[in-house]
């Protein structure tokens, strides 16, 4: 099974869902930053929630951007997300020892810790992106996804992810959902849904199973009639390139540009997403600055 998201209706109107596998995603992230456990956990839930908000938005070339900021070890974490659900992020701290509430389980909340925000941006392709910003209220980065739905948006939403770190710190299963009510539904929707997601159990078991997202979607709602309205697949997905970084470069500006000439050494810029490192000669900043 391969990566990919799911969008979903109940026949009724009233709920609208999403789901996502995103294993090999997360698993490349961790290749990527060389993430050990916890780190893995907290980047891999933030990676998933924005592939599924960025989904969502449907606007074509736009993007979401979650930023966690909690006071904990792990420091920022971040993930993008393209208007399909490609995903890239990075976590500030990668290298964090192992934190765990009890043996098996981490401790992401600890480690992102809850003296902080939690940030959405999105780029509706607009003059101005939206930006909205909620406390945090646990660092387990779900239920902090879900008071940012209810206090930003007003948007009763119910929110589940989990990332299952394998015995040699390779990623075994990551996903989750995000289940939201549309205006007009009745108060006992509410009620139905609770009982389906605490009798569906947790998104890494469910994975862990063999259930596609389609499926952990039936058997969340299973007091509902779902339709299913579109599957897309969606990787991790880096948009850098040697012209962006040149781009960057330019906007320090001519005297800065010139202070990097006069010390004669080759400058060595790395993508934080996706750690490529593009490297930039004496002769390379003197063309730039002939450029301007």
């Amino acid at each position: 099974m391969t990566d990919h998201l799911v969008r979903a209706m109940t026949a009724d109107g009233f709920v609208k869902a999403v789901a996502i596998r995103s294993t090999e995603s997360v698993e490349r992230a961790r290749n990527i930053h060389k993430t050990l456990p916890t780190a893995t956990a907290a980047l891999g839930r933030l990676l998933s929630a924005a592939s599924m908000m960025g989904n969502m938005q449907k606007t074509e070339q736009g993007s979401v951007t979650l930023q966690v900021k909690g006071g904990g070890p792990l420091g920022t974490v971040l993930a993008v997300s393209d208007s399909v659900g490609n995903i890239r992020g990075y976590v500030q701290n990668p290298q964090i020892s192992l934190m765990e509430k009890y043996r098996g389980k981490l401790d992401v909340g600890s480690a992102v810790g809850t003296d902080g925000t939690l940030t959405v941006i999105r780029d509706l392709r607009m003059k101005e992106p939206y930006i909205g910003s909620v406390p945090l209220v646990s660092g387990e980065i779900a239920e902090d996804v879900t008071a940012y739905f209810a206090q930003s948006e007003q948007t009763p939403t119910a929110c589940a992810l989990g990332v299952l770190v394998d015995t040699d710190q390779s990623v075994r299963q990551a996903g989750g959902y995000l289940i939201q009510l549309l205006p007009g539904a009745p108060d006992d929707i509410i009620d139905r849904l609770e009982q389906g997601i605490s009798a569906a159990g947790s998104v890494t078991s469910m994975l862990d199973a063999g259930l596609s997202p389609e499926e952990m979607l039936k058997k969340v709602m299973a007091d509902f009639s779902v339709e299913m309205l579109e599957t897309t697949p969606i990787s991790y997905k880096c948009y850098c390139s040697r012209e962006r970084v040149e781009t960057t470069l330019i906007s320090l500006g001519r005297k800065e540009l010139e202070d990097v000439l006069q010390q004669n050494e080759t400058i060595h810029v790395d993508c934080q997403f996706c750690d490529t490192i593009y490297d930039f000669t004496p002769q390379d900043v003197e063309k730039i600055l002939k450029n301007l």
